[in-house]
């Protein structure tokens, strides 16, 4: 992060970057070659060691994984870039979400011998839907079974993508190999890189194309020119004309590309061997957008006293109006750390700030540089475009929007994935209880997919994204708050819904309070496709029911539909509720008399629909040497799992299955013990599905 106290900088020279990726493609291994390549750091780290600068936590270090993301800042060459390490597990997928709304371009790694893995989609949309540009880097091309084009031809038909390979690899394969990878083509200068393996790649030789390498090279140029001519008239009318094609050309082609997000620069290498990380952090900084490159933010404002609400945008530019957003929050006794990008205006240090989303001001004791998950450096001021840290805030949480008090804008907040699965917790004592609900507010304030609520018997459960999720939130609560508590096996988070539509009639004819009240609903509640809560919407005829009376019945709907079902009291989901029709008294009907009537009408609607249980259904994907897959397709169809598609790489089968999460407790040792260790699977949430007839039976009420 840039020292605030320096308000005139140039932003062009500023990237604020994200690595992302399914887990184990090697993300931090990168992240510590680029800290070392840049002078950052004189030692590369080790993620087998737990020496890596952004795998602070011990159950990061004992595991080998990225749980938390982290940030780190350094130079490299002519730019300043704030680099965020995240997640390559599922559980732990809000970690990228809130990374990516505010970040402005990221590198997305694959490994050269799995290809695109499951997560490996799932960050690919999440950086689609956040309209994030990124470049490719196809890692671990020293490893056995690496296939440059086979994940080249993936990343394009699986992901729906536009790479453009701009290096690729001078062999492929481990050092014993003939023709094992000891290099990379830069196919823009047409020049051969070799990096020193004495000094871990710090010496990069450049040289004249090998002659073994050369029509190989000459062929991959092309198909790069040839996806750029659709994007540049100079560079198609050059190549019509059979003129030079000017190197800053290329440059400026596929930058501007990649801003507009119609390709992606593709890089290549071994981040475990030095490998290729210098020439990606050149692309970092030639290729990917700046703040200023960035469409302004846009967000809801409104004048004083409830004026109307308005559309406005807020630029980087330091003289506008303060804008930031909290995505992450560290939280410690002494102060939580909240992690804010600057979208426009200035911050400085002792002053306050709105939160508009809860018309709340808050403080901003202090500013800090963050480095990897902890306080580095206090500043004064910060300005547009950066990350910070914040000390002081007591109202505000991740999602949440700060403004200048007197200009204020509402941002998008982020959005995070439903829980699909939930332990009870127990304390032993009336002390720890109250220790239990400490340490558990503490991290909720650190996760926000982690939920926590009571249950029928008092039991406190807890929910989240997987069984490592609950296993590492268990892990904590007993080693670094040291509670003496029980857990209970974790219980899948089902839902429940109807399986037709069903008109019904709500009424009120009753007496209360000595008043006579009538009100009558005709409501419609249906199953709808999408796996989203309860939608109510009001069709009434607008001169049928005063307005007001419908507001009060349309507020009931949606509070009933958001408690249980009449299965299990699970919650419900998959309904659309449609407000159709009703009559009222003048002199006997009230809001009472409608939210009555609303809830006698969604409880028959609810009887008449034919309840149904709905299961989460997990979408695996499984990496196995093809001897063990018939045991392993054996094994999921005996857990009631559909093969949804099986692929061959070389000796290696790639199965995509979709299998009910009731199924999967224990999966990973499972897939082991099948495969004598050799096969691998990771798993992410895909829908809700109907549970079949014995699943229902055991949860019946």
């Amino acid at each position: 992060m840039a020292d605030g106290r320096q308000m005139t900088r140039d932003l062009t020279t500023l990237r604020n970057l994200g690595i992302i990726a399914h887990i184990d493609a090697g993300k931090t291994t990168l992240t510590e070659g680029m800290l070392f390549y840049s002078g950052a750091k004189h030692r590369v780290g080790s993620v087998d060691k737990g020496t890596t600068e952004t795998d602070s936590d011990p159950e990061e270090q004992d595991r080998g994984i990225t749980i938390y993301s982290a940030c780190v800042a350094f130079e490299w060459k002519a730019s300043r870039i704030n680099l965020l390490d995240t997640p390559g597990h599922v559980d732990f997928t809000a970690e990228v979400e809130r990374c990516l709304r505010v970040l402005d371009g990221a590198v997305v790694v694959f490994s050269a011998r799995e290809g695109v893995e499951a997560q490996s989609e799932t960050v690919w949309r999440q950086a689609d839907r956040y309209r994030v540009p990124r470049l490719a880097f196809i890692n671990k091309l020293d490893r056995e079974g690496a296939s440059f084009e086979t994940v080249v031809e993936e990343i394009d038909t699986r992901l729906g993508a536009a790479p453009v390979p701009i290096q690729i690899p001078c062999g492929e394969g481990p050092s014993h190999m003939d023709n094992s990878f000891h290099g990379v083509i830069d196919l823009v200068r047409m020049r051969q890189l070799t990096f020193d393996a004495q000094d871990k790649g710090a010496t990069i030789t450049e040289s004249e194309v090998a002659e073994e390498h050369l029509d190989m090279a000459r062929l991959w140029r092309e198909a790069m020119l040839e996806k750029l001519y659709a994007h540049s008239d100079e560079l198609m009318e050059l190549a019509l004309a059979e003129q030079p094609i000017p190197e800053q050309l290329i440059h400026q082609v596929l930058r501007q590309a990649t801003i507009e997000m119609q390709i992606q620069p593709l890089l290549c290498g071994s981040a475990l061997h030095g490998i290729g990380v210098q020439p990606l952090l050149d692309a970092v900084q030639e290729y990917l957008p700046s703040p200023l490159d960035m469409p302004p933010v846009t967000g809801m404002s409104w004048g004083k006293k409830g004026g109307r609400e308005t559309t406005e945008e807020r630029a980087p530019e330091p003289d506008d109006p303060f804008c930031g957003l909290v995505f992450k929050v560290v939280p410690a006794k002494t102060g939580d750390l909240s992690w804010i990008r600057i979208y426009s205006g200035s911050l400085k240090a002792n002053s306050r700030v709105l939160n508009p989303g809860r018309d709340k001001r808050d403080n901003v004791a202090q500013l800090w540089q963050i480095h990897a998950t902890r306080r580095e450096q206090q500043i004064d001021e910060v300005s547009c475009g950066d990350i910070v840290g914040v000390i002081g805030l007591q109202q505000s949480v991740t999602g949440d929007t700060l403004c200048d008090t007197r200009h204020p804008i509402l941002l998008e907040a982020i959005e995070f994935p439903e829980t699909v699965i939930s332990m009870a917790i127990e304390p032993e004592t009336t002390a720890e209880r109250k220790k239990l609900e400490s340490a558990l507010d503490l991290l909720q304030r650190q996760d926000p997919t982690l939920s926590i609520r009571a249950n029928e018997m008092g039991q406190t459960l807890i929910s989240g994204m997987g069984e490592l999720h609950l296993e590492i939130t268990k892990h904590r609560l007993l080693r670094d708050f040291n509670l003496d508590v029980k857990f209970h096996k974790p219980q899948v988070s089902y839902r429940e819904t109807i399986e037709q539509a069903v008109d019904v009639t709500g009424e009120c004819h009753r007496q209360i309070g000595g008043q006579q009240l009538f009100a009558r609903l005709v409501v419609r509640v249906e199953p709808s496709e999408h796996d989203t809560q309860p939608v109510v919407i009001n069709q009434c005829p607008i001169d049928s029911v005063p307005i007001e009376l419908l507001d009060a019945a349309v507020a009931e709907l949606e509070s009933a539909s958001q408690g249980g079902g009449l299965i299990a009291g699970f919650p419900l989901m998959k309904l659309r509720v449609t407000i159709l029709g009703g009559e009222f008294d003048p002199e006997s009907s009230d809001e009472v008399a409608f939210r009555i009537a609303a809830n006698e009408a969604f409880e028959k609607a609810l009887r008449g629909g034919i309840p149904a249980l709905l299961e989460p259904i997990m979408k695996l994907d499984i990496s196995t040497p093809e001897v063990h897959l018939g045991d392993i397709v054996g094994d999921l169809q005996q857990r009631r799992a559909i093969i949804a598609r099986t692929d061959n790489r070389g000796v290696y089968s790639a199965i995509e299955a979709h299998a009910p999460m009731n199924e999967l407790f224990g999966y990973s040792s499972a897939i082991r013990s099948l495969s004598q260790g050799r096969a691998g699977a990771s798993m992410e949430p895909l829908a809700y599905a109907t549970a079949p007839a014995e699943v229902r039976r055991e949860y019946e009420i």
